[in-house]
């Protein structure tokens, strides 16, 4: 009764308008995270770097603290 409209097939073709336009943004969306390697197989890359070089940071610590510890 209270649509957008003045016709019963407006009120259902502004509904669908409605669903076309958050499938689009919600394309969009996905497509712009996808192109930002947000998600994808280069994280699990990136995260075996980090770790490498944590465990060098780790290394290099422990080798400046034994060195202190000789002082």
């Amino acid at each position: 009764m209270y649509g957008t409209g003045y016709s019963p097939y407006s009120s259902i073709l502004s509904f669908i308008l409605n669903i076309v336009i958050i499938l689009v943004i919600v394309g969009v969306v996905v497509a712009l995270l996808n192109k930002s390697n947000f998600v994808g197989s280069g994280s699990s890359d990136r995260l075996t770097r980090v770790e490498k070089d944590v465990d060098d940071i780790k290394r290099m610590v422990e080798d400046i603290k034994n060195k202190l510890d000789e002082i």
